[in-house]
């Protein structure tokens, strides 16, 4: 296993994940500002790594396996904790919605690529605002430093909740065809 920046990087994210879920439970004032602002270096990481891979022409099987679980992982991770902490059915339903939904599209990737159509099920454009509704959603959720802040998370958590079911509907509807004739 050969690793490079954006290799260490994404393992870098996944070791974060226990210090992200201890930081939302510590019992201080700032303990909030820390968990949001571990999830948002995640989230950086993320993108940065990416490029990085892709720029220096670094891409491995080993970080094209991990880079989406770590990602995966820590939203799953966030959206848990937040609908933990507002403790209610209109945090909850849109976390659970998102959380089937990656769930759903990673087998159906996993199932296409078994086919060889790995490009009807590629990321699309709808997939990217979705992902940076989400976690700019999560980030002013999990740090919650005012109204305004808090209320602006919530609002795009419902926009990354419906533009998640509009591109999950996208990705199964561009697989249709090979999952009906299987």
């Amino acid at each position: 296993m050969q690793f490079n920046i954006p290799t260490l990087l994404t393992i870098f994210r996944v070791v974060m994940i226990p210090f992200f879920v201890l930081a939302f439970y510590l019992p201080f004032v700032w303990a909030p500002f820390v968990c949001a602002f571990i999830f948002c270096l995640a989230a950086i990481t993320d993108w940065f790594d990416g490029y990085l891979a892709r720029r220096w022409n670094q891409s491995t099987r080993f970080g094209a396996f991990l880079d989406p679980v770590a990602d995966k992982v820590m939203v799953a991770i966030a959206m848990v904790l937040v609908a933990e902490h507002y403790h209610s059915w209109w945090v909850t339903l849109p976390a659970a919605t998102m959380i089937a939904r990656e769930i759903i599209i990673s087998a159906l990737r996993e199932w296409m690529a078994e086919l060889g159509k790995r490009s009807s099920v590629a990321v699309s454009w709808i997939g990217k605002v979705k992902t940076t509704a989400q976690m700019l959603a999560l980030i002013g959720m999990l740090w919650r430093p005012n109204d305004i802040i808090e209320y602006a998370g919530i609002a795009l958590f419902f926009v990354a909740a419906v533009l998640t079911l509009w591109s999950m509907l996208q990705y199964l509807n561009a697989a249709r065809g090979d999952l009906l004739d299987q």
